[in-house]
């Protein structure tokens, strides 16, 4: 029913702390998911979360452990977001760029060397068969769906902040941010009035490649950010509805939130502001 014009198949993947992830974070993917329908040239076939590592070294960061198993909770109930424990797992901090990259590899090569990760179902009941060999799944796949064009092309998604924060001087190494934009591509959630298109504009980079950044208004405004759930678990507040009940449970069962995990890594340099202060003074 498309014709000649085949539908692109998009992967997003949100990289970020998710301390704790919130029903902001999960709302990013639906927004971004309906944005992509609506134009009618894309089919979003998976959404990835990607917890950033311990060796960050954020303030207020509590184990990545922890945070992976909150975002399992949360999204335990979608049909197509997961959550990748691969980049937290390092056990130094990650550039985006290289989490992407990684992604993109595996969608390419999906067996060896991620065939352990692979063999584990992702809550998805129908999927034991992977494990015997030769079948012809990749075959079948091809016949079902003829209007599908190429690989999947992985999306880094994400709210306006941290586009905003590629201005941040030494936080993002400018040819990362190249690479990001130009191979892969951004997919921009932000309040309705913001000025993002403003910040692309400023930057002669962003400008360049603003057919590859997909700016997704949000109509339906949601303000929520972990550091304030953090701050009302602090004073004992209740966080109910905005994070799933399933997060807030474990949070108070094992007590996740307090003054002294928010003084984890105090006075510690980010790790990217870090390794980039050394990477110039080489």
């Amino acid at each position: 029913k498309e014709g000649p014009d085949k539908k692109t198949e998009v992967v997003l993947l949100a990289c970020g702390s998710f301390n704790p992830i919130t029903n902001m974070h999960l709302r990013l993917f639906e927004l971004a998911r309906d944005y992509f329908h609506e134009t009618g040239k894309y089919k979003v076939i998976k959404g990835i979360i990607s917890p950033v590592g311990d060796a960050y070294k954020k303030k207020g960061l509590i184990s990545a452990n922890h945070r992976v198993t909150m975002a399992r909770l949360a999204t335990k109930n979608s049909d197509w977001v997961e959550v990748d424990d691969w980049e937290s797992s390092q056990s130094e901090w990650l550039e985006t760029l290289k989490v992407l990259r990684y992604h993109h590899q595996k969608l390419l090569s999906p067996d060896p060397p991620n065939s352990l990760q692979n063999a584990i179902p992702l809550t998805k009941p129908g999927r034991k068969r992977k494990q015997e060999p030769n079948r012809h799944d990749p075959v079948k796949k091809k016949n079902q769906s003829p209007d599908i064009k190429g690989v999947p092309q992985v999306k880094l998604l994400c709210g306006s902040d941290m586009l905003e924060s590629f201005g941040i001087p030494n936080l993002w190494k400018l040819e990362d941010i190249t690479e990001i934009v130009e191979n892969h591509g951004l997919v921009c959630i932000s309040r309705a009035g913001n000025s993002v298109q403003k910040f692309i504009y400023e930057s002669d980079i962003l400008w360049k490649h603003k057919n590859n950044i997909h700016l997704v208004e949000e109509w339906i405004t949601n303000d929520i950010s972990s550091t304030k759930i953090r701050r009302a678990l602090r004073r004992g507040q209740s966080i109910r509805y905005l994070v799933p009940d399933v997060v807030q449970a474990y949070i108070e069962k094992n007590n996740l939130y307090s003054p002294e995990s928010e003084d984890r890594n105090a006075g510690v340099v980010l790790a990217p502001l870090q390794k980039h202060a050394s990477d110039s003074k080489n």
